[in-house]
């Protein structure tokens, strides 16, 4: 029933979503960096309020990690490009049953047609021993047939966001490589995102990788803030951390037959307090540096503007330990937590 509701829809939605979305490339072509919004959160904005102040400061991106009706209806006809998520605990479902995934495709994404899509992220995260490992990819497939039955395969793509974890070896960044046993599991993933022209999605975060190792990594090595280089690897130089991941995740990839994928930065960002280094001025430090950076790509991929997304939009109350409540680039009355300029050009 589910696959008869997906082709008996009127051509008009599917015209409407298309031009929409032509629409939007065109309108915010050269916008590189996103932000996250995550709702774990008791005193949160309504999202129309929320969508408006992603309109005022000039953010062309957002991420959901689960297609919420509230939000997807305040994202109506506001041409910000749209990474929904699809939550792992529907994994399972839409890799058994392919009539979910039509009716997912249906219900969360072809009702919506005023509403720029451009990704869908499947689960978020996964790896190996989890449950949800054995279920990702035929999930992946089955959203990506549903997409592409309804004719919006070349405009919404289908991934699944990794955490740096996935890096058996990552220094120098030459040397990245995915962890060994979890080539049976990655590999596969690899190649159909390669097939779909999908790009890889990799959680990473640079202020993890300097307080697990403050012996050898410096603050400044984490925030774009040293003089000069700090890595030498090869004919490239590595002034910051971040790059120093991104291009290990590219070398990884290539040794794993993915040479031909771009990776977008589906998660990164700094905390205000909660921990180490937890400071406001190092959050705006990060954050500040990042926007303006990630428009000229890394040493291995010079002159290709990375697409990031920061991670988060709000400081979300709910979330524990301490140090998760604080990632926010804005408190829940609206106002901002420090000043940072986003430019859809």
């Amino acid at each position: 029933m589910a696959a008869a509701l997906l082709h008996s829809c009127d051509s008009m939605v599917v015209a409407m979503l298309l031009f929409g979305l032509l629409l939007a490339t065109f309108q915010i072509t050269g916008a590189n960096t996103g932000v996250c919004y995550g709702l774990l959160g008791n005193n949160l904005p309504p999202p129309h309020e929320v969508i408006d102040l992603y309109k005022h400061n000039n953010i062309p991106r957002m991420r959901i990690y689960a297609p919420v009706p509230e939000v997807l209806q305040a994202l109506r006809g506001s041409n910000i490009e749209l990474m929904v998520g699809v939550a792992n605990e529907d994994l399972y479902n839409l890799a058994t049953n392919m009539g979910t995934a039509y009716a997912w495709v249906q219900n969360n994404i072809r009702n919506y047609p005023t509403v720029n899509f451009r990704y869908i992220a499947v689960g978020n995260e996964i790896n190996p021993p989890a449950w949800e490992a054995n279920y990702l990819l035929r999930a992946m497939k089955n959203i990506h047939q549903a997409i592409s039955e309804s004719g919006l395969g070349n405009q919404i793509k289908v991934s699944t966001p990794f955490s740096s974890a996935v890096l058996g070896e990552s220094y120098p960044p030459s040397k990245g490589s995915f962890r060994p046993d979890f080539g049976s599991f990655i590999n596969p993933i690899i190649s159909f995102l390669a097939d779909t022209g999908a790009p890889f999605f990799l959680n990473m975060y640079p202020y993890f990788s300097y307080i697990g190792n403050t012996q050898y990594i410096s603050l400044e090595y984490a925030l774009f803030t040293s003089p000069g280089i700090v890595v030498r690897d090869g004919q490239f130089g590595y002034q910051n951390i971040f790059d120093a991941i991104l291009d290990a995740g590219y070398s990884a990839l290539e040794k794993a037959g993915g040479g031909s994928l771009e990776i977008v930065v589906t998660e990164t960002g700094w905390p205000t307090a909660g921990g180490t280094a937890t400071t406001i001025e190092n959050a705006r430090t990060y954050n500040a540096n990042l926007l303006r950076h990630v428009k000229a790509g890394t040493p291995k991929r010079p002159g290709k503007p990375v697409q990031t997304y920061i991670f988060a939009m709000f400081n979300e109350n709910n979330k524990n330990p301490e140090l998760e409540k604080n990632w926010g680039i804005f408190y829940p009355n609206k106002q901002s937590v420090y000043q940072i300029e986003f430019s859809p050009n």
